[in-house]
């Protein structure tokens, strides 16, 4: 995405998230010395202006869905309105893209099955196999609901829709390939 944000980006009301998007998209600003002895603040940083993050509050009672709240956490209302507008597959702000998303990764990587004798007991391999299903997902499935962005027929994965490659790879061509173009 080279730095520039999404035009919207939603999720539920997870509190790290706020802080991921802030690091990943915002502008960091490194706090004055105090002259003090001791370790130094930590950098704050300040969403651009074309952050635009909305999120979805669902009060449940009794296990069931009671009412669904939407806030605009970076943006404004406007943006956010525009962003749906400008949308091919939405038109509210919702949760339904990462959940499904979650729902696949979770089939796709067994240590993500909750109540499994497959878990992870080490945050590195964990690591690994979510980014090994995740980045397999993505170059070397093919999602039968997902259109070509070049217009032709034939099998389409995630980031052939995304223009990032123009086939459908093999594992082996995935791992095979060299990280560093050099």
């Amino acid at each position: 995405m080279k730095n520039k944000p999404p035009r919207l980006i939603t999720s539920d009301e997870y509190k790290p998230y706020k802080e991921a998007l802030l690091q990943a998209f915002g502008k960091k600003r490194m706090p004055r010395r105090t002259g003090k002895r001791g370790r130094p603040r930590k950098p704050c940083y300040r969403p651009p202006s074309d952050l635009v993050y909305a999120t979805v509050c669902k009060t449940r009672v009794k296990g069931r869905v009671n009412k669904i709240v939407c806030r605009t956490v970076f943006g404004t209302e406007e943006q956010v309105n525009a962003a749906l507008l400008a949308s091919r597959c939405s038109r509210s702000v919702n949760t339904s893209f990462i959940e499904r998303q979650n729902g696949t990764d979770r089939n796709r990587c067994s240590r993500k099955v909750r109540k499994s004798y497959c878990f992870s007991k080490d945050w590195d391999v964990h690591g690994a196999a979510t980014r090994f299903s995740l980045y397999s997902y993505n170059f070397c499935w093919a999602v039968r609901t997902l259109r070509r962005p070049d217009g032709q027929k034939g099998k389409c994965t995630p980031a052939m829709a995304a223009g990032l490659t123009d086939q459908v790879w093999t594992i082996r061509e995935w791992l095979e390939y060299p990280m560093c173009q050099c």
